[in-house]
């Protein structure tokens, strides 16, 4: 094993990034980069039914929009490479050869109706379904036979008889599991291909990683693959395996759980922040020392301790997220808020897919006026749903404000100062306002509540000064003098 930390995150290009593969490849991100070691990215790609166009352009592309850089992969290279596992089926086959001529493993040629019959035959038996190893040894004549009958081979894995395999787990301490659990399996596909195990372990080893932090869906393969690491002589990593993520009633994330957006993508197209999108993730399944939850990449990486994953399962907590997000919207720059949130209202059709340098300024003030309520930039479209309105629509409290004796001479005086002034800005409407209640006497509620009601139908908002100069000096007009 590598004396220097090296970690790997290694997505299969099947789909777009996870939720849960995120978490694992930020983890080890973090690893390495708190113990000054290396993050390699390797792509899984022996599957090729499953692959997906575009799978793994999407799985570099999100990793790098979270702030995950990596120190080797197929697009920065490294001495270990290739990192593409397609691209190293000359470097299995090199030990697939060893294994076999040291009788550690042996060419099967069971058809798939065959292997079907067994396992049928063994659960109706009450057995746990496995390879009977009927193709252990077979004899010269016997492999001609099948050859001449145009039988292709697998080729499996002789597991030992009876051996413990043992390994301490950086998460859930030591792991102990038996071979009796395990028939012979395949390493290599009879299309050549290796399996997922075992291009696994050669890989892991030749690439010299140190620590495998990975989810515990995948501590069933932890003993195939020391099985390979003990065939060839070779030293394991150190693996850890971190809980599952779980939705709030407490159930695996499936991806077909809806209470949950499970795809990094989509939280990109919905208006979240990269930022807040490390810092959330983080927190699934690692707590730091302390209450405090918001966290730079720099402080995540400066803090960053195995010894603090979780033995639970990682609750994903869909409301905690907006709060962090919320957080970040707050802090950020409004410029940067203005150009997520706009495409979202011109998707909307609230804005056209052109924008004036007029009509953007006004776009920019919106953005920034709902800019602490926004959880997302996406939000954008039905807080301000007040601007597009063609009609004020009255809440019941608003209908309430409305009929007060005042009202009528509240407005016509606040209209009547509007239509005369030759400034329109929020301190001018700020200086009318006052003007409005030195001359009626009227003041607080009974002066601010029906000037928001009539214009936003609303007894709550933002800054009123800025969403009359928002909604623009004919449409307050028009619906002032509307309610006198």
């Amino acid at each position: 094993m590598s004396t220097e930390i090296r970690v790997r995150y290694a997505p299969s290009p099947t789909g777009h990034l996870h939720i849960g593969n995120a978490r694992t490849a930020l983890f080890n991100y973090l690893y390495a980069k708190h113990n000054n070691g290396k993050f390699i990215i390797r792509i899984e790609d022996t599957d090729v039914k499953r692959n997906i166009a575009g799978g793994e352009e999407s799985q570099l592309k999100y990793l790098k929009w979270l702030g995950i850089e990596w120190d080797e992969s197929i697009d920065v290279g490294g001495e270990y490479g290739p990192y593409r596992q397609t691209e190293r089926l000359d470097l299995y086959r090199k030990y697939t050869q060893e294994l076999l001529d040291k009788g550690l493993a042996y060419r099967c040629y069971c058809t798939e109706e065959e292997l079907e019959q067994e396992r049928e035959e063994q659960s109706a038996r009450g057995e746990t379904p496995r390879y009977s190893g009927k193709h252990r040894d077979l004899t010269p004549e016997q492999i001609e036979a099948f050859e001449a009958e145009g039988r292709v081979a697998s080729i499996r894995f002789r597991v030992p008889a009876d051996h413990t395999y043992t390994f301490n787990d950086m998460v859930k301490g030591t792991i102990s599991f038996n071979s009796k659990e395990s028939g012979d399996f395949v390493i290599v596909k009879k299309d050549g291909i290796p399996t997922y195990n075992y291009a696994v372990a050669v890989d892991d080893h030749l690439m010299k990683i140190s620590h495998v932090l990975r989810g515990e869906d995948h501590i069933s393969n932890t003993p195939r693959q020391l099985m390979i690491y003990e065939a060839l002589g070779w030293e394991p990593p150190q693996f850890g395996h971190m809980t599952l993520i779980v939705n709030e009633n407490h159930k695996k994330l499936s991806k077909r759980d809806e209470s949950v957006i499970q795809f990094i993508e989509q939280y990109d197209q919905l208006g979240y922040l990269p930022e807040a999108m490390f810092n959330f993730i983080s927190l699934l399944g690692w707590s730091p020392e302390g209450e405090e939850e918001i966290f730079s990449q720099e402080q995540l990486i400066s803090i960053f301790d195995t010894k603090r994953l979780s033995k639970s399962p990682a609750v994903f907590d869909t409301h905690k997220l907006a709060h962090l997000n919320n957080h970040y919207i707050k802090n950020a720059d409004p410029a940067r808020i203005a150009e997520m949130a706009i495409p979202h209202l011109q998707k909307a059709g609230r804005l056209p897919a052109e924008l004036s340098s007029e009509q953007k300024e006004w776009a920019y003030t919106l953005v920034h006026l709902y800019q602490e309520q926004m959880n997302a930039a996406s939000d954008i479209v039905e807080l301000s749903e007040v601007f597009f309105r063609s009609e004020v629509e009255l809440e019941s409290e608003g209908a309430a404000v409305l009929a007060e004796e005042q009202v009528p001479t509240v407005l016509k005086a606040f209209a009547d100062k509007v239509q005369a002034s030759d400034e329109f800005t929020p301190s001018k409407m700020a200086a009318l306002i006052k003007e409005v209640q030195k001359e009626t006497g009227f003041k607080g509620k009974q002066l601010f509540m029906p000037i928001r009601v009539a214009l936003t139908g609303q007894t709550h908002g933002r800054d009123l000064n800025q969403t009359i100069v928002l909604l623009g000096r004919d449409t307050v007009i028009e619906r002032l003098l509307a309610r006198v």
